[in-house]
């Protein structure tokens, strides 16, 4: 039985994101930022003590998507054709890896989502991208915290899927995910979206969907994560049953404008170890012996 309906699986396929509202409970979400300020060190009411505008914390805990947000675990099965199609879904977790935007960008005068706008990505530093990639089936941005207009929403592209796609396909050897042409790929878009939420919503976002951070000028703590869920196998374009594409396959083949695809590697799958886990590995140490000395 499927968890989303027909007009929300043709949405996600057309502008490549679903929202599921109020999908962790908020009391909940209320507990892991109150610790996560903990870790920090900072004091959530004042802001003297924020040493740093914006900060991508490491996970130090995490908990079975299915028993934290089973609606949103419910949406994900759908989207991605079946539990089967999950990598070890039994052990599929979400963490406190918080991307906390106290008051980036507040600074500058606000730069609305557009073409222009930087930051635009994809997001996978971790591997070499290709068009099936299971690296990342699905990306979650998964809010921890009310985010109202211009206070530090994702900004998200809603017609990207199909540009990406062409590009893919178009570079079946493989690109970096630091390749310089992926910022090219904005400019042939249109499709432009802040989000906004309230504590515990969750958006589903096609791996494919280009976005960036926006700042925050409310000066009003924004807490964010955005876990990837990685597929048991390649995403599959030539299906002998076209009921089995999955509405992430759909909306892939729908961007290339073809009802099936017999896409062959040309390159080779491969790691790329991003800076960044240097990094939280030092600050998770420096986090666990502040909450120690505590």
């Amino acid at each position: 039985m499927k968890s989303l309906t027909h007009d929300q699986i043709e949405h996600f396929i057309r502008y490549g994101f679903v929202h599921i509202p109020r999908a962790i409970d908020a009391a909940f979400c209320r507990e892991q930022t109150a610790l996560a300020w903990k870790r920090l060190g900072y004091e959530p009411d004042d802001p003297r003590t924020w040493a740093e505008s914006k900060i991508h914390m490491p996970t130090m805990n995490s908990w079975p998507v299915r028993e934290v947000a089973p609606n949103a675990w419910a949406a994900m099965v759908d989207l991605v054709g079946g539990e089967d199609r999950i990598a070890n879904p039994a052990t599929a977790s979400w963490g406190d890896g918080f991307i906390l935007n106290l008051s980036f960008g507040a600074d500058k005068p606000w730069s609305p989502p557009s073409a222009s706008h930087q930051g635009w990505h994809k997001d996978g530093d971790f591997f070499y991208h290709f068009l099936d990639s299971p690296e990342q089936g699905l990306l979650c941005a998964v809010y921890w915290s009310d985010i109202a207009h211009k206070g530090g929403g994702t900004y998200v592209i809603a017609d990207s899927v199909p540009v990406v796609a062409r590009f893919l396909n178009d570079n079946r050897e493989g690109i970096h995910p630091n390749d310089p042409r992926w910022r090219d790929l904005p400019a042939q878009c249109s499709d432009f979206r802040e989000i906004t939420a309230e504590t515990g919503d969750v958006f589903l976002l096609h791996p494919f969907m280009l976005h960036a951070s926006s700042q925050n000028m409310l000066g009003v703590p924004r807490f964010m994560t955005n876990p990837c869920l990685k597929l048991s196998q390649p995403m599959q374009f030539d299906r002998d049953d076209a009921a089995g594409f999955s509405p992430i396959e759909l909306a892939v083949l729908r961007g290339l404008g073809v009802e099936r695809l017999d896409f062959t590697l040309e390159g080779e799958r491969r790691e790329n170890v991003p800076e960044r886990v240097r990094r939280q590995r030092e600050m998770l140490e420096q986090e666990k012996a502040r909450l120690a000395g505590a």
